[in-house]
């Protein structure tokens, strides 16, 4: 399953700053304090902002978003936010709190198809966690695999005004 995603279906602000986007870390990253002033000039609803704020590696700003959204969406950034902070441990407290998203199907489907086979939000971040800085095909994988979950999340927040 390809996830299909245009930048552009968000409006230009928001595609100006999706267009190129290189793959996350799997860890913290580094934000690029020259997107800065766009990021926080896009008028999105909250779940959004998370989103895109976390994608840019600002894991503060989506942090403070996220923590303050009691929705499973906002619990769902809150648990990425913390699973490449990285803390394990907090990140399944988050997906626990989660239960199941209506985006896991496609997630999984995706998943399987670019050649992570029985994906589970749980086992997603122990495979991080064995993963991350290791310069290999499986870190490589795995960050393929956090964007299809970063862009299947943050068009379901954005196609619903979250």
């Amino acid at each position: 399953m390809d996830v299909d995603f245009d930048p552009s279906f968000f409006g230009p602000a928001v595609a100006a700053v999706l267009s190129p986007l290189p793959l996350m870390p799997l860890g913290p990253g580094k934000p690029n304090a020259d997107l800065r002033p766009a990021l926080q000039a896009i008028d999105l609803p909250p779940a959004c902002r998370a989103g895109l704020w976390l994608v840019h590696d600002f894991q503060t700003e989506s942090h403070d978003i996220a923590q303050d959204l009691h929705t499973a969406e906002g619990s769902y950034w809150h648990a990425i936010q913390h699973r490449r902070e990285p803390d394990a441990g907090n990140a399944k407290y988050w997906l626990r709190r989660i239960g199941v998203h209506p985006i896991h199907a496609d997630l999984k489907l995706a998943a399987t198809e670019a050649g992570y086979a029985n994906w589970s939000p749980e086992r997603f971040v122990d495979d991080c966690e064995r993963h991350r800085d290791t310069g290999t095909p499986t870190e490589a994988l795995l960050r393929q695999v956090q964007m299809l979950e970063w862009r299947l999340l943050f068009h379901w927040c954005c196609e619903r005004g979250m």
